[in-house]
C-alpha cells in the first residue's frame, strides 16, 4: 500500500472549504506551513489577510458567512458570533453589510480588539450559551435574542421575534415582557379600549407563530403591519404563507395598517366588532359584543 500524504495546499483548501474560504495561522501551521511559506503565499496571491492571524484562501472576497467565521477565528478561544450579527446568522434579521462583526468571548478569554470586530466580553458565556449554526460558532438563539434587545429598536426586536417564530427558533418565554413591541401595537390596544372592544391577548404563540393580537374563544387574530417591515415580495409571500397556516389551524386573520389603526379607528373597530360577533360562540340575543352595524365598511 502506498503511503499517501496530502500536500499542505490540499489540506489548506480542504479546511478553507468548510470554513467559507478562511483559515487561521494556527491551522496553516498545523497543515505544515511556516512563516516564510505563509509570506510567499501572501506575495503570490494565494492567501489574503482578513484579520491579524486569519486569511482568505484563493481570493479576497468573502460572503457574510466567511466574514462571520473569520471574525471568530481572529478573536481567540471561545469566540462566537453574537448580538446583531448572530441575529442575521440565525435569520432573525436580514443580512446587511456590517462595518463591524459582533463577537462575544468569555470574560477571561479572547484576544485584544481587532479592526472590523466589535468585541463583547461576558462572564455568563458558558457552554450552554453557545452552539454552531451552519458550522459557525454562535450564541444560541435565546441568548442571541436577549443580547439583541438592548441594541435594536422595538420594531426590529418585534420583527426578530416574529421571524424566530417562523423559523421555529426557541428564544425563551420572556419575549413578552413589555406586552407590545411597537407604537402601532400600542395604538391598537388604545383603539380597542376606546371603542369598547374585548381586550385581546397580546403576542401569543399559535403553532410556530407569534400572533400580535388574539381573541382565543373566537379564534380571531389581528396582525398590525407596519409598512417598513412588511414591504417587498419576500414579506408579502411570508405574510400570506403565515395566514394560510393560521387558517389551517382554525383562525381567521385580519391585517391592519398604521393608517387604519390611527386615522380611521371607528371604522376599523366596527369591522373588528363584526368579525368578533361572526365568530363568537354567543351569537344569539345574549351576545355582549356591543352595537354591531348592519354593514361595517372595511377601511381602505
Amino acid at each position: 500500500m502506498s503511503d499517501f500524504r496530502a500536500s499542505p495546499d490540499m489540506l489548506i483548501v480542504t479546511i478553507a472549504d468548510r470554513q467559507y474560504g478562511v483559515i487561521s495561522t494556527r491551522q496553516l501551521r498545523d497543515a505544515g506551513l511556516n512563516k516564510d511559506h505563509v509570506l510567499h503565499r501572501l506575495r503570490t496571491g494565494r492567501l489574503h489577510r482578513v484579520h491579524r492571524g486569519v486569511y482568505a484562501v484563493g481570493r479576497p472576497e468573502l460572503t457574510h458567512r466567511g466574514r462571520w467565521m473569520a471574525a471568530t477565528l481572529a478573536s481567540g478561544e471561545g469566540a462566537v458570533v453574537s448580538h446583531r450579527s448572530a441575529a442575521a446568522l440565525w435569520g432573525m434579521l436580514p443580512n446587511q453589510i456590517e462595518a463591524c462583526i459582533d463577537v462575544s468571548v468569555p470574560s477571561h478569554g479572547g484576544r485584544r480588539k481587532r479592526s472590523g470586530i466589535r468585541m463583547h466580553r461576558s462572564s455568563t458565556l458558558g457552554a450552554a450559551q453557545v452552539t454552531h449554526c451552519l458550522g459557525i460558532p454562535v450564541t444560541v438563539a435565546a441568548r442571541t435574542f436577549s443580547d439583541l434587545e438592548p441594541v435594536v429598536s422595538p420594531p426590529e426586536l418585534r420583527s426578530a421575534a416574529r421571524q424566530a417564530a417562523i423559523l421555529g427558533l426557541r428564544i425563551g418565554t420572556d419575549v413578552n415582557h413589555d406586552r407590545t413591541r411597537s407604537e402601532l401595537e400600542f395604538r391598537f390596544l388604545q383603539l380597542c379600549n376606546n371603542n369598547g372592544l374585548p381586550v385581546p391577548d397580546v403576542n401569543i404563540r399559535i403553532g410556530p407563530f407569534l400572533a400580535d393580537f388574539v381573541w382565543s374563544e373566537e379564534q380571531l387574530i389581528v396582525e398590525t403591519d407596519g409598512y417598513q417591515y412588511h414591504r417587498g415580495r419576500a414579506a408579502f409571500e411570508a405574510d400570506r404563507e403565515r395566514d394560510l397556516e393560521l387558517r389551517a389551524l382554525g383562525y381567521d386573520v385580519m391585517r391592519l395598517t398604521y393608517r387604519q389603526v390611527t386615522d380611521r379607528p371607528e371604522e376599523t373597530a366596527s369591522a373588528i366588532r363584526v368579525a368578533i360577533a361572526t365568530r363568537s360562540p354567543q351569537q344569539g340575543p345574549g351576545a355582549k359584543i356591543g352595537h354591531i352595524p348592519t354593514k361595517a365598511p372595511w377601511p381602505r
